[in-house]
């Protein structure tokens, strides 16, 4: 399997309380690998898939360390190092109810398209899964879709993470569904289903979205996910575990889906793997296993 996105460092700040603007807050504060596509590609590695990542990093200490902590976890990493860009950080500010991400895309935004095309010429990978986050910025959406031309002229399927609604509302709903069409499976999750498909019922939004991708998935959290696609609804349930840190559990959601659904899986038992890496993901904290 190929993943292509976003490869990061996460500052992960977990506060017990609110955050005391213009003074001191306590916080538990730790630095680790993180980006959306990484974390998928580590869960997938965790899940026993073979899998190569490609994405851009600083020709920096950060890029070194985070390209070398996949590598030990088992991903093949098709990673450039950009000399004169910093790798990307991102604070996360994680809460008893909330989690927010402070930005800064540093080298991911200088994704090549011509990397992204020639690692997946070079692979006999049968399924490329995007992270949305280079279809939501300027300087990395021609990789992204790159990526997406070449898997289909190579005849792999494909699949789509929408990433983050807050992006997702900057670029509109129908840029980014008109740039996903076509796509084999597109995931999404509450907030994500809103912006794209407007209100509603989550199995209805899935519905709704399969008019420009064939399946969809909305991920509802601690409330399961529901998969629309072939006419067809399908409900998975999550299990009850203590959360000690949600952030990621998306990403291993999505990887644990994608690794028994493209080994032949119903929707159904993808759903209930989705559902089982994820709900390992929350019991822990950081966004890797």
């Amino acid at each position: 399997m190929i993943v292509v996105g976003d490869l990061v460092t996460d500052v992960l700040v977990e506060h017990a309380g609110p955050i005391q603007i213009g003074s001191d807050t306590n916080a538990s504060i730790t630095v680790r690998g993180g980006g959306q596509a990484a974390n998928t590609a580590a869960w997938l590695a965790r899940a026993g898939q073979a899998v190569t990542l490609v994405a851009a990093v600083g020709d920096d200490p950060a890029g070194r360390d985070r390209v070398a902590e996949l590598t030990a976890a088992g991903v093949r990493c098709a990673v450039r190092a950009h000399r004169g860009a910093p790798t990307g950080s991102v604070v996360v500010l994680a809460g008893p109810a909330e989690r927010t991400m402070i930005t800064d895309r540093g080298a991911s935004l200088l994704l090549d398209p011509a990397d992204v095309v020639a690692a997946i010429a070079a692979s006999d990978a049968r399924h490329l899964h995007l992270s949305g986050y280079p279809l939501l910025h300027d300087g990395s959406r021609a990789a992204g879709l790159a990526a997406l031309a070449a898997a289909a002229e190579r005849g792999l399927t494909t699949s789509v993470d929408a990433a983050s609604a807050a992006p997702l509302r900057s670029v509109g709903a129908p840029a980014f569904l008109a740039w996903v069409r076509g796509a084999d499976l597109l995931l999404c999750n509450a907030d994500e289903a809103d912006v794209l498909a407007g209100p509603g019922d989550p199995a209805e939004q899935a519905v709704r979205l399969t008019a420009g991708v064939a399946q969809v998935v909305v991920k509802q959290g601690a409330a399961g996910a529901c998969w629309a696609g072939n006419g067809q609804v399908f409900r998975g349930r999550s299990p009850r575990v203590p959360v000690k840190d949600p952030t990621g559990a998306g990403d291993a959601f999505a990887a644990g889906l994608l690794a028994r659904w493209c080994s032949g899986g119903t929707p159904e038992a993808a759903l209930a793997a989705g559902a089982a890496l994820g709900a390992e993901a929350v019991s822990r904290i950081g966004a890797r296993p």
